[in-house]
């Protein structure tokens, strides 16, 4: 039987915050995309907001989780100012040169499915917007359809490809 939620995954860094060429490691490089009002309205339409990121510069020691934390903080924060409820968060800390192989490193659908079991969700109601090929892919492994952006291209350009 499928999940009563519908939801809208989003990946991090490029979509919710600035793409900066690599691993976003203080939270003073963290600058957030103005996509309030495009979230506002998926949120309105009964969307869940979901974020799914992987985090790879945690298993290279380049962050730690406490300073990810406090960006993914400031996130909900910002959001939160502007009427918009990030629901959760599913990060993969992993990365295969450091840690090996995982379930839950993009393009696998694990952050997926963990947030479709914990939030009782839809997939065939879903989306995944992302910037990289990878999370379409993750989208697609986990029943979910996947819509492909440029890297900071505003949400607000692809709110007519959901439904």
């Amino acid at each position: 039987m499928p999940g009563k939620n519908k939801a809208v995954f989003l990946d991090r860094d490029g979509v919710l915050n600035q793409e900066m060429g690599d691993y976003v490691c203080k939270i003073e490089d963290f600058h957030i995309l103005d996509n309030f009002d495009a979230l506002k309205e998926l949120q309105d339409r009964g969307y869940l907001l979901l974020v799914a990121t992987n985090q790879g510069g945690l298993a290279k020691g380049w962050y730690s989780e406490d300073e990810l934390g406090k960006m993914h903080a400031l996130l909900k924060d910002t959001y939160q100012q502007h009427g918009v409820e990030l629901t959760d968060f599913f990060y993969c800390p992993h990365h295969p040169e450091y840690t090996g192989d995982c379930d839950c490193r993009k393009p696998k659908p694990g952050l997926l499915l963990k947030g479709i079991a914990k939030y009782d969700i839809d997939p065939a109601r879903s989306y995944f917007i992302g910037d990289r090929e990878r999370d379409v892919i993750a989208g697609t492994a986990a029943g979910v359809t996947g819509i492909l952006i440029d890297s900071d291209q505003p949400i607000s350009t692809v709110l007519d490809m959901i439904a």
